[in-house]
């Protein structure tokens, strides 16, 4: 039995629904991208060419609806399905677009730069606990006409594991999805095997802008799985109710949903967000707080009530360091994420509300990623009696169960054994190895793991032809080279 965390009851979920159906009405969407408008007019929407406002009936949604996928999957490098997209499974992958790192040594935070993001890629490589990767910051050592798809071929060149990516721009989109075509021998076989799934953001609140309506056309003519990542916030860019919040978000992602499948029925889209409460004592965005999560939890239980995939971004931090305040908001978001059942939960690694990126708060957040997979496992039953046939035997002796062959059968079935980076000594052995803190621990454990990395065999003719392909784009955004990358001789 896999436990649920459930926070709202059917007829709510059906209260959420009916009035988001209502938004799109009034006061409508505004879309601001003509072609978008076009395929909505075509469809039957009321559409204002020049406000850009559109009202959406709800049978146009619910035609878009019935063409969504409900189940998809995402391929490594060698073509094996290694991410599932759909029901309660449940998958974690690194925060992405942070535009600073933490320095380990001055706990400053720093530029993002090329070197720093094939770090985070590495670490998050090695871990188990992240299913894919992502394209976790921006380079700022590179023009910024490439910011985006510049990060997706570190991401290619270092990993093999799926992708969680995001253009920035309607032109970019077009380069990303053939980098990836370029490794999966065409763009019918990413269409068939996708690799990476994209972001794309509607503007709170309820704006569709030309960019991300555009994102949406083009991944879906494309067969590219798109990630709607709707970001109300509560109180600010949206109402200020929690549920009210949940609404709009319903809004933006059935709108989002419909333009995708009106551009090309049968795409796979996926049902996410980043949303958060506006902190009305500091102007902030706390993406670590509970009200936060629940605000992700619920806007879930709407999407899987409609048989779609889910995205939520929890797991993250306002913390600038790796301290208390760290392990407790990214470990509770973590955990209410996966109770929830969301496919596949962003964030990991992130500090300063998705500012900053860490390596070391990637292998720290492993381990509660780690204890909030094991929760999801729930009870389960091994024996045939529940407890009785321990008995048999027993002299009322407190080690009598280390004895019996059934406790080293199971213990590491029931129990999750953590890493290094989690202390379970004595205090003898804790002094004895150091008396070193969490972050510590972890600045050795990210040590140890570049120390052991080794880049994945790739297939050397596609490996230059994306060089090149991503050389002739640096050249025309105004630089002859790229910087230069560590394990790598330029093609």
């Amino acid at each position: 039995m896999q436990p649920k965390l459930s926070l709202l009851n059917d007829d709510l979920i059906s209260r959420i629904i009916a009035e988001a159906y209502q938004l799109m009405i009034k006061p409508g969407i505004k879309v601001q991208n003509a072609e978008a408008r076009q395929l909505l007019a075509e469809a039957g929407a009321q559409v204002d060419e020049e406000t850009m406002i559109v009202r959406i009936p709800e049978q146009i949604v619910l035609k878009a609806l019935e063409t969504v996928p409900h189940e998809f999957f995402l391929f490594d490098y060698y073509g094996s399905p290694t991410v599932q997209y759909g029901g309660d499974a449940v998958q974690f992958d690194p925060g992405s677009s942070g535009v600073t790192i933490l320095d380990p040594l001055t706990l400053e935070h720093k530029t993002a730069e090329t070197a720093d993001l094939i770090r985070i890629i590495k670490v998050a490589e090695s871990l188990p606990q992240y299913d894919a990767q992502s394209t976790a910051i921006v380079c700022h050592d590179v023009p910024k006409d490439l910011h985006d798809l510049y990060r997706l071929y570190l991401v290619m060149l270092y990993s093999k594991k799926p992708i969680v990516t995001g253009a920035f721009t309607n032109a970019t989109v077009h380069h990303m999805i053939n980098m990836l075509a370029i490794f999966a021998g065409g763009h019918d076989n990413l269409r068939e095997h996708p690799r990476a799934v994209f972001d794309v953001c509607p503007s709170p609140p309820l704006i569709w802008s030309n960019f991300g309506a555009g994102n949406l056309i083009t991944l879906a003519r494309a067969g590219v799985p798109a990630e709607i990542v709707s970001m109300p916030l509560a109180g600010a860019a949206s109402p200020v109710t929690l549920l009210g919040s949940v609404t709009q978000h319903a809004a933006e992602c059935l709108s989002g949903i419909t333009i995708h499948q009106l551009a090309h029925a049968g795409s796979p889209i996926v049902w996410g967000g980043a949303p958060a409460i506006f902190d009305m004592r500091k102007g902030g965005t706390p993406f670590g707080a509970v009200e936060t999560a629940m605000i992700d939890s619920s806007y879930a239980q709407v999407g899987k009530s409609l048989g779609l995939p889910t995205h939520a971004y929890l797991g993250a931090t306002e913390a600038k360091v790796l301290d208390t305040q760290a392990g407790l908001e990214s470990g509770v978001g973590a955990m209410i994420g996966a109770l929830s059942g969301i496919n596949m939960i962003s964030g990991s690694g992130m500090l300063d509300s998705l500012i900053c990126q860490s390596p070391e708060k990637l292998v720290t957040d492993a381990e509660g990623i780690a204890m909030a997979q094991r929760m999801v496992q729930g009870m389960k039953i091994h024996t045939e009696t529940l407890a009785t046939a321990f008995y048999e035997g027993v002299n009322f002796k407190g080690g009598d169960f280390l004895k019996q062959r059934v406790t080293m059968q199971l213990f590491q079935k029931e129990q999750h054994m953590p890493g290094k980076v989690i202390d379970r000594d004595s205090m003898r052995g804790w002094k004895e190895s150091g008396s070193m803190d969490t972050f510590a621990r972890a600045k050795i454990r990210v040590n140890e793991i570049l120390a052991s990395y080794r880049r994945p065999e790739l297939d050397p003719a596609k490996e230059n032809e994306l060089h090149a392909f991503v050389l002739d784009l640096a050249r025309k955004a105004g630089i002859e080279h790229l910087p230069i990358l560590e394990d790598m001789q330029p093609a």
